[in-house]
């Protein structure tokens, strides 16, 4: 019989994960909790560069109360050795844990099931939630393995109806300071931001995080242009060419209404925000153009879901996720 708080402690060890986003990049942020006798005797996630693991911390933490005890992490632990430090697997195995259980199965093919292999071996026991990446902050892990690209995030900040900008192209600020604080929380979590080349030029935009304590937060700066980019910023000149962005497993889009359009034809979104403030603006600039979508068919294709839907101040935020 499978305790009925497990689902609790492996919700606490995605909790723990997000401290390891974007700093573990481009390393999976993993979270991991050692729980004996109901209590938390370990703990950890992933260290700035990838090492050392969250499996591995957890055990330093929890010493010889390791033993008989159950880990919680979010993803398989590797199975693969490398320079920087021993395979999680290996070390979990001779920590003599009772169980462990995982929030989803490693898709690297260096661990793919070899990681539970060892630990069924040791004697543990072993239960795999499958639960999706996105749960576990480790949607930038599946996205490059299975499409060798970023996740990528579009943002969109509009009115009422759908706008972007007055029709003089006047647009800050549309959402309130509620909205543009949660923005940059989300910055805070990406590992590159990109607007496009007419934003750059007309807003000469910061992109940085400005929540106290987590400036150092600020994501590198892409820009989709053919044109030249200012010092400290990087130009691609495709959607698809974020499958070249070094290290980059997270990428938020935030502007404009071009490169939206650009993103979203090219078939390249997993996740959307939408801030919608409570004003008409008739007139302005949409959000996005044409994607190519002149039938309903085509445009439900994209598969977006809702997940969340909160009040931000005056303002609303709308979260989907894509299939």
């Amino acid at each position: 019989m499978q305790p009925a708080d497990d689902a609790r402690w492996l919700a606490a060890a995605a909790a723990l994960a997000e401290r390891a986003r974007p700093l573990a990049s481009p390393n999976p942020g993993v979270g991991a909790l050692i729980v004996g006798k109901g209590v938390v005797v370990g703990r950890g996630w992933t260290m700035p560069g990838g090492r050392p693991h969250a499996e591995a911390l957890a055990l330093e933490a929890a010493g010889k109360a390791a033993r008989g005890a159950t880990l919680y992490v979010t993803l398989e632990p590797c199975a693969h050795r490398s320079t920087r430090g021993p395979a999680c697997a290996d070390l979990v195995a001779e920590a003599r844990l009772a169980r462990v259980v995982i929030g989803m199965r490693d898709p690297d093919p260096r661990t793919a099931g070899d990681g539970i292999s060892r630990l069924e071996a040791a004697g543990a026991e072993v239960r795999t939630f499958d639960w999706p990446a996105e749960k576990l902050g480790l949607a930038g892990h599946a996205a490059w393995l299975a499409h060798s690209r970023p996740h990528v995030t579009l943002k969109l900040a509009m009115s009422l109806d759908g706008c972007i900008a007055t029709s003089s192209g006047e647009s800050q600020w549309i959402t309130g300071k509620a909205a543009r604080t949660h923005t940059h929380r989300e910055r805070a979590r990406a590992d590159a931001i990109l607007v496009g080349g007419g934003t750059l030029r007309a807003d000469s935009p910061r992109l940085d995080v400005r929540l106290p304590g987590l400036e150092d937060r600020s994501p590198a700066r892409i820009a989709l242009t053919s044109g030249d980019v200012p010092e400290g910023w990087q130009a691609i000149r495709s959607p698809q060419d974020i499958a070249a962005l070094e290290g980059v497993r997270y990428l938020m889009v935030e502007g404009g209404a071009q490169t939206a359009s650009a993103f979203l034809a090219a078939g390249l979104l997993d996740r959307l925000l939408v801030y919608r403030a409570p004003v008409l603006l008739g007139g302005g600039t949409p959000a996005i153009g044409d994607i190519g979508h002149d039938t309903l068919e085509k445009a439900f294709a994209q598969g977006l879901t809702l997940q969340d839907r909160r009040q931000l101040g005056s303002d609303t935020l709308e979260v989907y996720q894509r299939a």
